[in-house]
């Protein structure tokens, strides 16, 4: 690998198609390559699809990610560290010596629907309850506090009162899958 190329390590905890997406989008690019897929789920599709583009994986429990997990991911010197779809709260440890390195993709329009518990179908079912005009994505830095970090990318879409909360899930996922590689793209390479 080229010294100059960045290296992206994804965090996942489920099926994985924000993975699968940003691992196509950097396939070919002479600049950023994915270099390993983590998570916690043993069970999870997401290392098929990551075995599938031949990008290595690593799976670890709750012990592991709080004892030996940080000086292993430490050892790959990623430029940065993506959670997509990934569960767990993200340690202090991690937080403060990847300062400005971890980023996550949430989807609601922080700060509202955040926090712990505020993740896949049940933000969009609070959406719907609260009769929103309105959700979206949010690309934010991770620090200590569940989705509290600094925000670096948002995207809105209207959403009609005809909408049921798949219809909203629907809407949301195609702005993931347009938005987060580009913004990962454009983070590594503009502002680092």
């Amino acid at each position: 690998m080229k010294k100059n190329v960045k290296k992206i390590i994804l965090f996942a905890s489920g099926n994985g198609s924000n993975v699968e997406n940003i691992i196509k989008y950097f396939q070919n690019s002479l600049e950023v390559k994915v270099i390993l897929v983590a998570g916690n789920n043993k069970n999870a599709y997401v290392f098929k699809r990551a075995k599938f583009y031949g990008i290595k994986t690593l799976i670890f429990d709750r012990i592991f990610f709080n004892t030996g997990l940080f000086k292993t991911i430490k050892e790959y010197e990623p430029d940065l560290i993506v959670l997509a779809g990934f569960l767990w709260k993200i340690p202090p440890l991690w937080t403060s010596n990847f300062s400005k390195q971890i980023l996550n993709i949430h989807p609601s329009l922080l700060p509202k629907y955040g926090g712990k518990g505020m993740f896949g179908i049940n933000i969009h079912k609070a959406v719907k309850i609260n009769q929103e005009k309105e959700t979206g994505i949010t690309v934010h830095l991770v620090n200590e506090d569940y989705d509290k970090g600094e925000i670096i990318f948002q995207k809105r879409i209207k959403i009609p009162t005809n909408f049921k909360v798949e219809d909203i899930i629907f809407k949301v996922q195609e702005l993931e899958k347009k938005y987060f590689p580009k913004i990962i793209e454009e983070y590594l390479l503009n502002e680092k």
